[in-house]
């Protein structure tokens, strides 16, 4: 068995896989938190975190050699662990593998560490594109055997964790305007626009941030320029979210959901680990 030990647990409340470490699969690098990536306290946002996530995937991909014949990746779930807040002045140590494999997409880890202590963990789905088709295309082999010299799944498959609110019940609807610097390559919002959604919620919520928390986020579909974006908000108090998988009916579970009209383009759910 060249791999290692997979998540004990799926659905939205799985554990993920810890880094192999030392590994010489594991992609590692460090580089500075900057004031860009920083709230007003100083903590490193979701956001800034969701495009690190994006950059040292870029970099992973160049250093292995494929960045031109597999260009083009979308992601459809991102999960995020604060673990511990990552403060201003510190440097982020990023360490990225994969932890899933099937044909045509993959989930990969990153661990961000502080050196102060801090602590940020995340699993991304990722699907390989198409440049011609836009669709999901094959991974080729070699890709594929380097990526599972860090994990055994090898026949991975996508399951949705969340499900839409409605507007009926919702705790709050409000506007999210989308710019025209939210617009990526794709022609869409990139996705790390959609965890600026859950720093606005946090700033309402900071209640949340006391205590380690897991917030994911899930595309459905994609949002475009000059769409009228509202957010649905929801509270599922504890009693009531054995919907949201086993482990979970003990706690209170948020749901926010982005809506263009009867359309939901995703959906974020945060709850205290």
């Amino acid at each position: 068995m060249t791999g290692t030990a997979q998540s004990s647990t799926t659905g939205l409340n799985k554990v993920m896989m810890p880094v192999p470490d030392p590994h010489p699969d594991v992609f590692d690098r460090e580089w500075p938190l900057r004031v860009g990536d920083i709230d007003r306290v100083g903590r490193l946002r979701f956001d800034a975190a969701a495009r690190h996530i994006q950059d040292i995937g870029s970099d992973h991909l160049r250093e292995l050699g494929f960045e031109e014949t597999h260009p083009l990746w979308i992601v459809r779930r991102t999960m995020i662990d604060l673990i511990k807040p990552i403060e201003f002045q510190d440097m982020l140590r990023m360490r990225r593998w994969c932890s899933g494999t099937s044909n045509r997409w993959c989930e990969m880890r990153v661990r961000i560490d502080g050196r102060k202590g801090g602590l940020m963990e995340s699993e991304a789905f990722w699907i390989n594109i198409n440049r011609e088709t836009q669709g999901p295309a094959r991974i080729s082999d070699d890709f594929l055997a380097g990526l599972r010299r860090t994990t055994d799944e090898a026949r991975l498959r996508w399951k949705s964790y969340l499900k839409a609110g409605s507007r009926e019940d919702a705790a709050e609807i409000r506007e999210y305007p989308v710019r025209v610097s939210d617009i990526d390559l794709f022609d869409h919002m990139n996705n790390s626009i959609y965890w600026t959604v859950i720093e606005d919620y946090l700033y309402s919520n900071p209640e949340l941030l006391q205590k380690p928390l897991r917030v994911t986020i899930e595309h459905d579909a994609a949002v475009a320029l000059g769409e009228k974006l509202e957010i649905l908000s929801h509270v599922h108090p504890a009693g009531s979210t054995d919907k949201f998988g086993e482990g979970l009916s003990d706690r209170t579970v948020r749901t926010l959901t982005y809506a263009v009209g009867d359309e939901t383009k995703a959906i974020a759910s945060l709850f205290s680990l």
